[in-house]
């Protein structure tokens, strides 16, 4: 049994960016909004700073709109966080004949979202590495009605030697080809 079903795990948002993310983004966002405040009100605030002397309209107003704007980014980090959004497994069944990908959403009707394809519509699997400014290295499920589905999550380069490593145990296992998309 143990060689007919394959489990990958995928973690979702909780990795060290996210929260390195919106911590940084709650302090500076709540620095932005009490400075904006603090020029209002003419009360210091803040303890390392004066912004009593900022002139309200243009600059504290502006200070309070990004203040605002970063603490709203940092609550929707943090959610995405709490509600652990991305994560899931994929799990190939020789037995069932199927390939489940299994990811969680934001709470709601949709929160768990389960794709399954039958191994016989399964053409081959797929590698895609793009170079430059963004890079992306990915193994794809290329299916036989042309579709590619995405198997491994939104995350910071892995090195090509891993990645290639993987698709060929995942080829293998799957008794699949390997392409490069």
């Amino acid at each position: 049994m143990e060689n007919e079903i394959r489990q990958d795990k995928i973690v979702g948002s909780r990795r060290f960016s996210n929260y390195f993310w919106s911590f940084f983004l709650f302090v500076g966002g709540l620095g932005f909004l009490l400075a904006g405040i603090s020029s209002y009100f003419k009360v210091n605030l803040l303890p390392f700073a004066n912004p009593t002397e900022l002139v309200f309209i243009p600059q504290g107003i502006v200070m309070m709109f990004y203040g605002t704007l970063s603490l709203g980014f940092s609550i929707y980090i943090i959610l995405t966080l709490l509600f652990d959004v991305g994560s899931g497994y994929n799990e190939y069944n020789k037995t069932e004949n199927l390939v489940k990908i299994v990811r969680k959403g934001f709470p709601g009707r949709n929160r768990e979202i389960l794709l399954t394809y039958p191994l016989t519509n399964i053409r081959s699997i797929g590698i895609k590495i793009t170079e430059g400014l963004n890079p992306t290295r990915s193994i794809y499920l290329c299916l036989k009605d042309e579709r590619n589905i995405p198997l491994t999550p939104v995350q910071e380069p892995t090195s090509i030697s891993y990645l290639e490593e993987e698709a060929a145990d995942l080829a293998k296992f799957l008794d699949l080809k390997l392409e490069n998309l």
